[in-house]
């Protein structure tokens, strides 16, 4: 079996390394404190696996938080922001990071139209900055898996608002399958496997990852 001629990797419709960037919004204390709509350990899971996946791929990743220097909230959780090493960092003061012009400059700087966005919470830090963006001409990718809200109902009328104007809903773990698309792709094929393995259940043998990761993949 032969795989078809890899896609323009800036054209392709779908998901690549080269046409997407990674935008986290307000993982902070008091938002996942907060969250009702799911568990927030398993949320905060969830986030670092998509993070992972971002740096892996090496997209571009913008993590931004909000009254930080102000002392109002505590920084990015801890994990997360270690899963986002390397991530530009704005903190701003306003509610919508899309009316925060350093942070709008850095997603426009990227040159990439397609932004896979998280943020806490869904109803608020999601859905303002996710319609501004489409309104701008972005496409806005939504990982369902690494958003909640202060409630069930909070939550799922923030993504039906994000989604009704445009938004895709996706996962983490179909971002981190539409990045690799094709396990001939050998330089990033293990890590795959070890981010599924870690987050996602047992994907794969031990045979598998050192197949991948041995010279030639």
């Amino acid at each position: 079996m032969a795989s078809q001629s890899r896609r323009n990797p800036q054209s392709d419709p779908l998901l690549t390394p080269e046409n997407c960037l990674l935008v986290l919004i307000d993982y902070q204390a008091p938002q996942l404190n907060t969250l009702r709509s799911m568990d927030s350990l398993q949320l905060v899971a969830n986030t670092v696996a998509l993070a992972e996946t971002a740096r892996l791929f090496d997209l571009p990743r913008i993590l931004s938080t909000v009254g930080v220097e102000s002392g109002v909230n505590p920084d990015t959780w801890p994990s997360i922001k270690d899963a986002m090493k390397g991530a530009l960092n704005f903190d701003r003061t306003s509610i919508n990071a899309w009316e925060d012009a350093d942070f709008v400059s850095a997603v426009k700087a990227t040159g990439r139209r397609k932004i896979i966005m998280g943020a806490l919470w869904t109803e608020v830090c999601l859905a303002f900055p996710a319609l501004d963006a489409l309104r701008d001409g972005f496409e806005v990718l939504v990982p369902v898996d690494v958003v909640g809200g202060t409630s069930v109902e909070a939550h799922q009328a923030g993504l039906d608002r994000a989604i009704q104007s445009g938004a895709q809903p996706v996962s983490w773990i179909s971002v981190l399958c539409e990045l690799q698309r094709d396990w001939n792709r050998g330089n990033t094929a293990a890590g795959m496997l070890g981010i599924g393995s870690r987050h996602g259940g047992p994907w794969s043998s031990e045979i598998a990852l050192k197949q991948f990761a041995a010279p030639g993949h």
